[in-house]
């Protein structure tokens, strides 16, 4: 028996949003939203660069090159081409690598990575423009959000990670886009990408975590191609009885999906993130951060730490005793003792297996004790409790979008120079980032990759 909710749903919700992501046009985009489109772009270089020198990355890669196939999209950090499904697991995946990637509340996940990775290799196979790239990065961004409302909050709470579940509706829609699918079509690539979405929370601290954006990036692409070839699916995926809403979620607010974000586009929204961690630890990383700043603390200081988080932090970054450096960037307890000690938690150096179990910084983890009696969302509290008796409370909320857009491009671009300048050298470096900034005017946006296209991950300069 189908869900109230279902019963009452504005009917052809799949279509709709199906023939939003068809028929945006790159006119169709505000300036803001557009600018920050193209800091979405050049945040997903940055931390697909870094992230192609991790471990579970170069297995891919391995994967892929005895798999081989028709060289058709840049592999990063391969140095050479593979095929379209390759590109998007390993680009996709080395994007999320380092959980170092973009975020956006109303999907409720990392909104770029996958979307990112599909159309990118789509638009360097068919040598797409600028411009087409980045109308499809963003009907394909945007279509995911509204999913993601759709079905929040009991699908991310059930255990879905929405990166991999809802960002392979984003990744077809972007594909689909570029593939210049019409509505009707769109909606059936839609119900193939629904019908593959998978992604499980459980997962969170492993190689998994970062093989579901690949794999989301993948579902996209396949779904796309298939329904441009004739395959067929419901087009009604998401409000179906027993489709993609009514089994995997208690929720189905069809009207937050359907309502236009405050500023127009959900990308305008997108929050970036500074530290290289779980998101839901950033603000309590702000807050604690800033006190070890401001008042010169050190560890001999501290007696005790209480963190007040929103209870849904509990089931994603509270690993209470995490061994390695991926299991350290979902403990709110270390991240913490992070802060707290003066660490560079936006350097992914920082995340090492050795500095999960330093006993100085074992010892401050285990002072901090994590309350789900705060929130909403990802507004933290944090006491601390000196040795001397005083007590210093604060809150923060990295929630909430950037006013000053060219500010915050200032913030992005630096940290795409601290990621891919080690990496690629200041020239080459610079001039990627040169053609991320006007990559509206490039007739051929395989250009981005080309500057990437030779390095090899492990390599020297």
């Amino acid at each position: 028996m189908s869900s109230p909710a279902l019963e009452e749903a504005t009917p052809a919700i799949t279509e709709t949003l199906a023939q939003n992501a068809a028929g945006l046009r790159f006119e169709n985009i505000d300036a803001d939203s557009l600018e920050v489109a193209k800091q979405c772009l050049i945040d997903w270089f940055a931390v697909s660069l870094a992230g192609a020198v991790e471990p579970l990355t170069l297995l891919l890669a391995a994967e892929a090159a005895e798999e081989g196939g028709q060289p058709r999209a840049t592999l990063i950090g391969m140095g050479t081409k593979g095929t379209l499904a390759q590109a998007c697991l390993v680009n996709g995946s080395a994007s999320h690598a380092l959980d170092y990637d973009d975020v956006n509340l109303a999907m409720g996940g990392h909104p770029t990575a996958q979307v990112a990775a599909a159309v990118l290799a789509v638009a360097e196979d068919l040598g797409a423009t600028g411009r087409d790239l980045l109308t499809a990065f963003v009907a394909g961004y945007e279509t995911e959000c509204r999913i993601g409302n759709l079905v929040a909050p009991s699908h991310y709470q059930k255990g879905f990670h929405v990166t991999a579940t809802v960002g392979s509706f984003g990744a077809a829609a972007g594909v689909g886009h570029l593939l210049g699918l019409e509505g009707d079509v769109m909606a059936r690539a839609l119900g193939i990408a629904g019908t593959q979405a998978a992604g499980l929370k459980a997962q969170f601290g492993t190689m998994c975590k970062p093989l579901h954006a690949g794999k989301a990036a993948g579902n996209g692409l396949l779904a796309a191609r298939l329904a441009r070839r004739g395959f067929t699916s419901r087009a009604d995926i998401l409000e179906a009885p027993q489709g993609f809403a009514d089994s995997q979620s208690d929720h189905f607010r069809d009207q937050r999906a359907l309502q236009t974000p405050r500023r127009g586009f959900h990308v305008r929204e997108n929050l970036f993130k500074y530290h290289a961690a779980c998101y839901l630890t950033h603000s309590t990383i702000e807050i604690l951060g800033d006190l070890q700043e401001e008042r010169r603390l050190v560890p001999d200081q501290i007696d005790s730490v209480v963190l007040s988080v929103d209870p849904g932090h509990l089931k994603v970054c509270n690993i209470q005793e995490p061994a390695t450096g991926l299991e350290a960037k979902f403990s709110l307890r270390h991240t913490a003792a992070f802060a707290l000690a003066g660490i560079d938690t936006a350097s992914i150096h920082s995340y090492s297996d050795a500095n999960a179990q330093v006993s100085e910084l074992v010892a401050l983890r285990r002072k901090v004790s994590v309350l789900d009696d705060g929130g909403p969302s990802t507004l933290a509290t944090a006491r601390v409790t000196l040795r001397d008796g005083e007590t210093l409370e604060r809150s923060f909320d990295v929630g909430i979008p950037a006013d000053d857009v060219a500010a915050q491009g200032l913030k992005i671009d630096a940290k795409f120079r601290s990621l891919a300048v080690p990496l690629l050298g200041e020239t080459t470096a610079a001039a990627l980032l040169a053609d991320l900034h006007k990559l509206e005017t490039l007739d051929d946006a395989g250009r981005l990759l080309a500057h990437v296209a030779a390095w090899r991950a492990g390599s020297d300069i």
